[in-house]
């Protein structure tokens, strides 16, 4: 009987491979005749005409086409110029085909057309997003008198690889920099962490005064600043959007003003924002942005209440960050049975592939847990029907600290260890839940193997602007300048609480 099934599975599955590679094949073919109809209908064909058809498919995505088209050029013994090159590796990378794109490069380099900048900087804009930056800098240096969007394209190259310094190095040689270069090195500082380096450099692109501000520019600025949380200085780049933009912002413009003002707690001037974007402007990232303000924020209601209008009033529909907002939202203000609600909802009712992600079972596994919930916490655990990943286990041992929950932060911390045995951040959080429930020699335990392993814990810092200045703080900072002074009001606040008590 079992044999029998595994027959006739092995034939269905047979038949569905014959009948996949029989649409491949046969769309193959018509991507061919494609071609060469296309080349056909041309009386007097030659390199500007053939190039012509090339750039079309290209403009099409249909790359495969323009690939077809190329090597019809090639057998009709028409010869490519630079911009056959240029346009035929740029539908290489579209395609994501490195190999390809490659064999191009190496055509060119045999014809003595690799170093014209049109070619360059196809091949160049290839590596970069397909290939090792050593690649991409070899074909920037053979390339004659690169442009303006070749040096763009590999300083973008560099801070994506976080190589900050050989795009710096770049960058200040330009003999002219455009707004797009300027916005590509805000843009790559913001998307890499250094949101200090982003305003900086939007600073200096105002200082220079040669190359103006444009729509691009302001979100990326906005949401470095964003990260920082500096309210100050926030409002002077929102300030300087109203002096080059006016107020006919776009919609990117003003999605990262809502966030910016969410994260540095003033949800009020986030809704204004929220408000002057026309309502036929507003995509899911508006309102996505507007309910994570009023979650990181502690409003869970209101961040509810909008999620619902948005439902109602638009044919928008939620995303898995939507989702995940008003999850977070519930969480942090304790409306559980709101929360796990919504999570059902989503488990049963939107027919929408993907929408949950392991984010969203570590954030209900952290709500009930956190509230104590442990049966519904388990029941959670056993009906996965994914690998939940390390951020669910560790909302788990969180919960269990809490409620002093030994069995299941036991459960929790081997999960962890086992996939991320150099995590430090769970050693601390598994030797605090030992603490809490008075287990010392389990403690000395996990601290003797952290010491074994070479695992140092990563102090925590905060911040505070006072006066457009940020002040950063280091937990049991002795370097700090202004530390005395700390550490006399710190003595004075502990001083109240003990009298008070």
């Amino acid at each position: 009987m079992v044999s029998s099934q595994r027959l006739y599975l092995s034939q269905i599955v047979t038949r569905k491979s014959h009948s996949l590679a029989s649409v491949l094949v046969t769309k193959s073919q018509e991507s061919i005749r494609n071609a060469h109809q296309a080349f056909d209908e041309i009386t007097n064909l030659n390199v500007v005409s053939g190039t012509a058809v090339i750039s079309r498919f290209v403009k099409q995505n249909r790359h495969v086409e323009a690939i077809h088209a190329f090597k019809r050029l090639l057998h009709l013994g028409i010869k490519p110029n630079e911009f056959t090159f240029g346009t035929v590796i740029g539908s290489s990378t579209s395609s994501r085909d490195v190999k390809l794109g490659k064999q191009l490069h190496g055509f060119a380099l045999k014809m003595g057309l690799a170093s014209n900048v049109f070619v360059g900087s196809a091949v160049l804009n290839c590596y970069v997003k397909l290939s090792t930056l050593m690649d991409a800098r070899r074909s920037f240096d053979d390339t004659r008198d690169p442009n303006v969007v070749s040096i763009t394209n590999l300083i973008s190259g560099y801070l994506k690889k976080h190589e900050f310094e050989e795009a710096l190095s770049l960058f200040r040689k330009m003999p002219e920099r455009s707004v797009v270069t300027w916005n590509a090195v805000i843009g790559g500082f913001s998307q890499t962490g250094r949101n200090e380096e982003a305003v900086r450099t939007f600073v200096d692109m105002l200082r220079e005064g040669v190359v103006m501000p444009n729509e691009s520019t302001f979100p990326c600025t906005i949401t470095a600043i964003s990260n920082i949380a500096s309210h100050g200085t926030g409002k002077s780049i929102h300030a300087c959007a109203i002096k080059f933009l006016g107020q006919q912002y776009n919609v990117f413009v003003w999605n990262s003003l809502i966030s910016f003002y969410s994260k540095c707690g003033n949800v009020e001037d986030s809704l204004l924002a929220f408000n002057k974007l026309h309502e036929q402007e507003r995509n899911i990232v508006s309102w996505n942005s507007m309910i994570w303000g009023y979650a990181h924020n502690g409003r869970g209601e209101e961040a509810i209440a909008m999620f619902e209008k948005m439902i109602k009033d638009t044919n928008l529909k939620p995303n898995n960050v939507t989702l995940l907002g008003v999850l977070f939202s519930c969480n942090h203000t304790g409306l559980i049975h709101e929360g796990y609600s919504y999570f059902k909802k989503a488990v049963n009712d939107y027919d929408y592939p993907n929408l949950l992600q392991p984010e969203h079972y570590a954030c209900m596994v952290d709500m009930l847990s956190r509230s104590g919930h442990f049966e519904e916490a388990e029941e959670l655990i056993e009906s996965l029907p994914l690998d939940p990943g390390i951020g669910f286990w560790k909302a788990l041992l969180g919960g269990c600290k809490i409620h002093s929950n030994k069995r299941l932060a036991k459960l929790a911390a081997s999960k962890i260890l086992e996939m991320e045995p150099r995590d430090v951040s769970s050693y601390v959080m598994l030797s605090n839940a030992y603490s809490a429930v008075e287990k010392w020699q389990n403690v000395s335990e996990i601290r003797r193997e952290m010491k074994e392993r070479g695992l140092k814990r990563i102090s925590g810092c905060s911040w505070v602007e006072v006066r457009g200045q940020v002040c950063v703080f280091v937990n049991a900072d002795k370097n700090n300048k202004q530390k005395d002074e700390v550490y006399r009001v710190l003595s004075l606040i502990t001083q109240h609480l003990i009298e008070d008590l």
